[in-house]
């Protein structure tokens, strides 16, 4: 692991810990072991440090995500989806010092006036949506997914597999307890409603046939 390495993983359990305004250059040189001015060297202040590990952050999330979808084979753009729901949950299980700084106040005052951070922030929730709604394009194109606007329902899904993400931040709930019903719930929403009422009609002219032998 390279200096900057050891720089930014430090950085990122500290501010995910206590806070950006309440961690210190200081303190970070002493828990990752680097001298201040090594420190100083990489990244310009404290700010600059914490806009680099959001960067890492994105690059880590598309990457990860680009990596997966290679090596995974899907039925159906639903199955799709829910790979990607599994993917981003492990992710943030993997990484979650930095998940857990998205969900602190910091990034979006620094966001109000920062348009680095602004447009850092953008591009990591964009990059989340737009693999949701790559999947439930794909799924309406190959009919598993019904008519529903892939945006909104893309935005809908992430706000979805994100909230389970807070329970885990913030020690409320084990994601892991309500992972089959989230699952659920998204198929039931993301179905498309004729190929369900066909398979229903199909099972039922099956019974019928059978009564009547």
């Amino acid at each position: 692991m390279t200096r900057k390495e050891v720089i930014l993983q430090a950085s990122s359990r500290l501010f995910s810990d206590k806070g950006f305004n309440e961690t210190s250059i200081s303190e970070i040189s002493r828990i990752s072991g680097v001298a201040e001015g090594t420190i100083f060297y990489h990244y310009k202040n404290k700010e600059g440090l914490f806009l680099a590990i959001l960067e890492g952050l994105k690059d880590d999330i598309v990457a990860g995500f680009d990596q997966y979808f290679k090596e995974k084979k899907f039925l159906s753009g639903l199955d799709m989806v829910e790979g990607a729901i599994s993917y981003y949950l492990y992710l943030a299980g993997m990484k979650e010092d930095r998940f857990h700084l998205l969900h602190h106040r910091y990034p979006y005052e620094l966001a109000a006036i920062n348009p680095v951070c602004r447009e850092l922030l953008g591009a990591i929730y964009n990059c989340i949506v737009d693999i949701f709604e790559q999947a439930i394009l794909l799924g309406q194109k190959d009919g598993s997914i019904g008519r529903v606007s892939s945006r909104k329902m893309a935005l809908i899904l992430f706000s979805m597999v994100d909230g389970l993400v807070r329970f885990k931040t913030y020690n409320l709930y084990d994601p892991g307890g309500l992972y089959n019903e989230l699952i659920s719930a998204c198929r039931k929403m993301l179905a498309n409603t004729q190929t369900l009422e066909e398979g229903a009609a199909s099972k039922s002219v099956g019974i019928g046939d059978n009564l009547r032998k």
